[in-house]
């Protein structure tokens, strides 16, 4: 597939911050690629499974490098030692976000919250926020009392944020106001949703209260990827 890469202004700061860019890739070379090229319109890395487990954590220093927040989305769940020492890994490497399955627990959670602090304390970095997964997006089943029970512990453990669909915002903004709100599963008008059962529109979802939105396919696949990033930049821009 061909991509155009038309020069298009940077968008404000404030904005960059509220969307974080998923480098789903195997390779770090074209992960910085990738990363270095939709740098004007994004402030956040995001390093999920596909790309941890081709490169492992030494994916982000270069992001890093290039300026990036670093989310890396592992969805942490394990006994809460093995968490919290993970966790605590992460945040010595300088990871700015890391995502724990709330389905593990207050203890769990409380654990990784903990070390990812104490990691990043201990290499002087800034304090990075544990983010609680809720409700995966392309699960469309769940029980309606899951979501509530899930905030609460997160919000009971110290997490600083929660991750769910753009249609949970108003119930994350009642059981945990104060956290930070993630929303994955953005999609801009006319894409096809995938295998994101719960999609949203980035200005749905900034509207609707989304701190940072998770941005994939709709502008890593867009035939223009640039003028997709700056589409999805516009909206949210347009929230503000």
């Amino acid at each position: 597939m061909t991509h155009t890469t038309t020069p298009t202004p940077e968008v404000a700061a404030a904005v960059r911050r509220r969307l974080a860019l998923v480098l789903d890739v195997d390779d770090v070379v074209e992960a910085v690629r990738l990363a270095r090229e939709m740098r004007p319109w994004f402030g956040v890395a995001k390093v999920g499974l596909e790309l941890y487990s081709a490169v492992g954590p030494d994916v982000i220093a270069p992001l890093r490098e290039l300026g990036y927040d670093v989310f890396v989305d592992l969805k942490l769940h394990d006994i809460p030692t093995t968490v919290g020492r993970a966790a605590r890994v992460l945040g010595a490497l300088g990871a700015s976000y890391v995502t724990m399955h709330a389905l593990g627990g207050r203890e769990m959670l409380r654990a990784g919250d903990h070390g990812l602090r104490e990691g990043a304390a201990a290499a002087g970095l800034s304090e990075p926020t544990s983010l609680a997964v809720t409700i995966l997006t392309s699960d469309s089943g769940a029980p309606s009392h899951i979501l509530g029970q899930r905030l609460t512990t997160a919000m009971e453990a110290g997490c600083g944020g929660v991750v769910c669909a753009a249609s949970d915002l108003e119930e994350a903004r009642t059981f945990a106001p104060t956290m930070v709100r993630v929303v994955p599963g953005i999609r801009l008008p006319g894409d096809a949703p995938d295998d994101q059962a719960r999609a949203a529109t980035p200005a749905d979802a900034a509207s609707a209260g989304a701190d940072l939105l998770v941005i994939g396919r709709t502008v890593t696949r867009a035939v223009d990827r640039c003028a997709a990033a700056a589409a999805v930049a516009a909206q949210v821009a347009s929230t503000t």
